[in-house]
This record gives structure tokens, C-alpha cells and sequence, in this order.
């Protein structure tokens, strides 16, 4: 079941980031996104209440929620600025295997999960996988700027963070869908603030052009991150977000459906990325 639960999670999370990938104003559309988000996991939260299941039942998830949130709106910063400046295959492949590598060892000593040979077997091909779509970035006419690895660099850590506050949240007893609603809320409103009254402005006239691929993005995004969740409430967290990276097979084949054409040894790292994760899971 759980497996399931991560497969699909990472399918919706590859297509809602080659969602983005494809909108001329990537910072902008995600925070539209993200609020669409926003709504659609408080009114699931909203049900689950009323049918019986408390949303916080400690102060100490309450906190950890609003600490994932704030991780959350760095994980969106960094992600938009990423897929401004680099491909999609790239920038998944690095944030999502670099989250990998931070998160075991802050498992282990967090959470107590255990390191196992095969997981650090599998973190070594993580890091030859990095290795080669950092390179791949970084050879000329591949379509990438500079800054796209370092920004999705710190994609990775963010994602480490959110991911690291999720879990202890929900061993506090939260939730799943409440803390995500509450989370992405906090997110949004430090994202929503930074723009500032003009960029706000743009952002409303935007939304009001393209709302039916901002909505069905924000749509997708929730779905992701919801069934995340859920997974997360019933496994280790190391072991559900190396899984979960499975997805960057997902995303090279998404970008090969927006028009990107990823060079060998960019689709090289994705492969060993991914079976790097599959071996860290096993």
C-alpha cells in the first residue's frame, strides 16, 4: 500500500513541476498555485474534522507544522528560481536526489531509522547520479544558465527541511491533511508578502489570464504532496522521500513531452539517481 502511495505521490509531483517548467513567470504562477493548493487541502482537512479526526492534537505538531511551512515557502522560492535558469531534468534530478543525501543521516539521528548497506550503497549512486546531471548542466548549448545547479542546491536542503518537519509533526499526533493545509498556509502568506503591493497586482492580472493551468497546477500539487502525507503518517521518513525520488524517471520523461531533449548523461544521472533511491528503500 504504502509503495503505491509513493509512486503516485511522485507521478503527480514530476507533472505539476513540468506544469511550471512550461509558465514564462514561474515564481508568480507557483504562488497561484500554491494558494489553489492552500484551499483544496483546508477543505479535506476541513472534512476530515468533521467526520471525527482531530487536526492537532499537540502544540509540539502545531509548532513543527508552522516550522515545515516556512521550509516550504524556501522550497518554493528556490524551486521557481531553479526552473528559471535550468531544464527540468536537471533541476528535478538535482534538488530531489540532493534532498535524499540530507535526509538519511538527519533520519537516522532524528528518528532513529536505520542505516543499512543497501542505503548506503544507494547513496553512492545518488551521488555519481548528481554528479553527472551537474555536469550535464553544466556543458554549453544544453539550455541551462548559471546558478540553475546552485539553485536547485538549495531546492534540495529546503525540501530536506519541509520533509524532516512533516515527519515530527506527525509523530506529534497531527493530522496528515491538517498539517499540510496549515504548512502550505504559512507558505503562501511569506510568499504572497514578499511580492510586495505591485508585484501582488501582477500577480492578480496573471491569475486572471491563465487560472485554468494555474488551478489545475495548484490541483496537482496538492494531490502530490496529500498522498505524501499520508504516506509519511505510516513510514519512515528516509525511506518514504528516497522512494518518493523514484519520481525523477517520471519528470525525464516529462520533459521530454514539453519539447526538453536531455543529453545522455543528463538521462544517465536520472537513472542512477532513481536506482540509488530504489536501493537506499529496499
Amino acid at each position: 500500500m504504502i509503495i503505491a502511495l509513493v509512486l503516485l505521490s511522485a507521478f503527480l509531483h514530476a507533472t505539476w513541476n513540468a506544469l511550471l517548467r512550461l509558465e514564462k513567470d514561474k515564481d508568480r504562477s507557483l504562488i497561484a498555485a500554491i494558494t489553489v493548493a492552500t484551499v483544496f487541502a483546508a477543505m479535506v482537512a476541513g472534512v476530515r474534522w468533521s467526520l471525527g479526526a482531530a487536526p492537532f492534537a499537540s502544540l509540539a505538531g502545531f509548532g513543527f507544522s508552522l516550522l515545515a511551512g516556512v521550509f516550504e515557502a524556501l522550497y518554493f522560492v528556490t524551486l521557481a528560481r531553479a526552473m528559471d535558469r535550468g531544464r527540468l531534468g536537471v533541476v528535478y534530478t538535482v534538488s530531489r536526489g540532493g534532498a535524499v543525501l540530507a535526509v538519511w543521516p538527519l533520519s537516522i539521528a532524528l528518528f532513529a531509522e536505520l542505516a543499512t548497506v543497501p542505503s548506503l550503497a544507494g547513496s553512492l549512486l545518488v551521488l555519481a547520479g548528481l554528479a553527472c546531471s551537474g555536469f550535464g548542466a553544466g556543458r554549453r548549448g544544453q539550455g541551462n544558465r548559471p546558478g540553475a545547479v546552485s539553485w536547485a542546491v538549495a531546492c534540495a536542503l529546503s525540501i530536506a527541511g519541509y520533509h524532516l518537519g512533516y515527519k515530527a509533526a506527525l509523530q506529534s499526533g497531527v493530522n496528515p491533511s491538517a498539517c499540510f493545509a496549515l504548512s502550505l498556509a504559512v507558505s503562501a502568506t511569506i510568499n504572497t508578502s514578499r511580492l510586495g503591493k505591485i508585484g501582488r497586482g501582477e500577480l492578480r492580472v496573471l491569475v486572471s489570464a491563465r487560472w485554468p493551468r494555474l488551478l489545475l497546477m495548484g490541483l496537482v500539487c496538492s494531490g502530490s504532496f496529500l498522498i505524501l502525507m499520508e504516506a509519511l503518517a505510516i513510514g519512515g521518513s528516509g525511506y518514504v522521500l528516497t522512494l518518493r525520488n523514484t519520481s525523477v524517471l517520471f519528470a525525464a520523461g516529462m520533459a521530454w513531452l514539453i519539447g526538453e531533449r536531455p543529453s545522455r548523461i543528463e538521462l544517465g544521472g536520472a537513472v542512477l539517481v532513481a536506482a540509488g533511491a530504489a536501493l537506499m528503500a529496499w
